[in-house]
């Protein structure tokens, strides 16, 4: 007889007494079933089918998850039940629950993936294209404000090296944002440091929108870098803050929403700098300070959203505001079996206590983990994306797009980005995250090669030019589906929680300090090898599609720990982390997220 279950509680009944619709991993002996509250489904580990169950009090339902046993062991359910024999067990069908709540995405997930993407990321983007359209406009700003300090104009040079410093300031802060993530998500929360981070967007949208007015050049460089340090802070803690939020199967699609909202943000931007609307010398400083809008709608509706459920529960050990969190992030009352989850990883983690950067660097149990967020993020930044971006008005100039009009055909190259990165979070689930990394790297690859060939060919053959707009959109379409958004996503799946913050700082260092060389290092680049500097980027395309091919595991729809075991057969250690023997008695399918 199978031992009554305590009611929300995992219930471990030999496998050889479960029957499945397909094919089960037998090596383990045992299986999962979460009793979850009444109307709702007794559920497997992975399952092949779902029971649903009746509506009845729960000692009836607990009776009835013994009895499904108990027939299957007398033989009275046969070896490969049907889909429609297992509904037929349910007391009660009107009831009409056929998906379980744990994976269901709810009212509360959606509104606060938007509002904290639309808040955070979205300014990423936005500031990452506003610079550049009203640049002409700017710098003669620059050059006026200098004329009425000291009575005459910049020469060329001091001009060109100061708007190069209020371009890369950006960069720079999002480096320093990067530096802050781990000590702020500890002591604020993610949903915390999200608020605290809007300082960093709002203030700066003043400096800009009032540069003008205060004839001070000054605020804008100091600005760039405070816009800079959100989005460092902001391209880590939404993806955490998310990922954290989100049911298992739910969190590749809305790991992407990040990535969404920077390229929205960098098409707005694209639209908002035409010259006809706010690219002109009376609206820059709006088109700059534009940025605070989103700061301010966050600042007002996130704090009506839950907290982390993780964060509250590891990191602040209040289990009641974390089963709170639960509830309204899953839509049902029932959390104590998703409370226990969390809390094995707790156990499991408490051994290797705060892991620092330097702790990060030095476990051989990340050993993988950090090697492949390094390689992820050098790859996504140094794969040519920005100077793609670069070369496209010169690429459309030669086509015989007229110079007024290229503009509108950039912000058309925005739009296949939005719509690509849409496409992306729909297939993400399903092509999972290693086929579309691989096949990003792979056409952003084969992009560069064509382009350079088409690039150093366009003066002698005529129709080459639209050859190369063909590699702009197909390198677009490439970066949008895997080497944008993937990245991230990862991070949150391949640590722990301890390890978890300590790793997003590395890979946002990574990832600023890659876009920052870029700017600083392409314009030589291109003076030097001019067209054949994409030869470059192919070949860091090509060496991340070959690291994504032997390494990078296939993490879609699997729990955080059953990814870390993974990476522990890679590491060639014992456990999680050595520290941690504990996990040695897991089975691979009993610990879930």
């Amino acid at each position: 007889m199978v031992r009554r279950p305590t009611w929300g509680r995992r219930l471990r009944v030999p496998s050889g007494d479960v029957s499945f619709s397909s094919p089960w991993n037998t090596a383990n002996p045992w299986i999962c079933l979460d009793l979850l509250h009444p109307g709702e489904l007794l559920k497997y580990q992975r399952p092949a089918f779902v029971l649903s169950l009746s509506s009845a009090p729960p000692p009836q339902q607990e009776k009835q998850a013994e009895s499904i046993v108990e027939s299957r062991r007398a033989g009275a359910i046969r070896s490969e039940p049907t889909i429609a024999e297992m509904r037929d067990m349910s007391d009660d069908e009107s009831t009409g629950d056929t998906v379980s709540a744990l994976g269901r995405l709810t009212a509360v997930i959606v509104l606060a993936t938007l509002i904290a993407a639309f808040g955070s990321s979205f300014q990423y983007g936005y500031n990452v294209a506003t610079i550049n359209s009203p640049s002409e406009f700017m710098k003669d700003f620059y050059n006026y404000t200098y004329y009425d300090r000291v009575g005459e104009y910049m020469n060329e040079f001091y001009l060109t090296l100061l708007w190069s410093v209020t371009v890369s300031m950006f960069p720079f802060g999002g480096f320093l944002g990067s530096l802050m993530v781990g000590r702020l998500v500890n002591n604020l929360g993610r949903k915390g440091t999200l608020l605290f981070n809007n300082i960093f967007s709002i203030v700066p949208a003043l400096l800009m929108g009032f540069s003008d007015l205060a004839k001070s050049f000054e605020m804008i460089i100091v600005a760039r870098v405070l816009v800079g340090i959100c989005a460092g802070l902001s391209s880590n803690v939404v993806p955490m803050y998310l990922g954290e939020l989100a049911p298992k199967n739910w969190r590749g699609a809305l790991g992407v929403v990040p990535q969404l909202f920077i390229t929205i943000g960098i098409l707005v931007a694209q639209i908002f700098g035409l010259r006809s609307l706010l690219a002109n010398e009376e609206g820059w400083p709006i088109l700059l300070g534009l940025t605070g809008i989103p700061a301010v709608l966050q600042l007002l509706f996130l704090p009506f959203f839950p907290e982390s459920p993780r964060y509250l529960l590891i990191q602040k050990k209040d289990e009641e505001a974390a089963k709170r969190a639960l509830r309204r992030l899953r839509g049902w009352h029932d959390v104590d079996a998703e409370i226990e989850e969390i809390l094995e990883e707790d156990r499991a983690e408490k051994a290797a206590g705060f892991i620092s950067v330097l702790k990060l660097f030095k476990m051989r149990s990340l050993r993988w983990q950090v090697i492949s967020i390094i390689v992820l993020m050098a790859g996504q930044q140094l794969s040519g994306v920005n100077a793609i971006y670069y070369y496209a008005d010169q690429i459309y100039l030669s086509a015989g797009v007229k110079e007024d009009d290229v503009q509108y055909v950039t912000a058309g190259t925005g739009a296949v980005n939005v719509l690509i990165t849409v496409c992306a979070i729909f297939v993400v689930e399903l092509m999972g995250r290693r086929f579309l990394l691989l096949l990003g790297f792979s056409v952003c690859f084969t992009a560069c090669c064509v382009l350079t060939g088409a690039l150093a060919m366009q003066d002698v053959i005529s129709w080459m030019p639209y050859v190369s707009i063909a590699c702009v959109i197909s390198y677009v379409i490439g970066h949008a589906l895997g080497p944008s958004p993937i990245p991230a996503l990862l991070v949150t799946e391949i640590f722990l929680q301890s390890s978890r913050p300590a790793a997003y700082m590395v890979a946002g260092t990574v990832h600023w300090l890659s876009n920052f060389t870029v700017g600083l290092v392409f314009p030589f680049i291109q003076v030097g090898l001019g067209a054949y500097s994409f030869v470059i980027f192919a070949v860091i395309c090509f060496l991340t599609t070959v690291y994504i091919f032997l390494i990078i595991p296939e993490t879609k729809s699997k729990t955080f720990v059953e990814i870390n075991q993974i990476f522990i057969k890679m590491n060639k250690v014992p456990g999680v982390h050595p520290e941690k023997e504990e996990l040695k008695e897991f089975p691979p399918s009993t610990a879930r997220q």
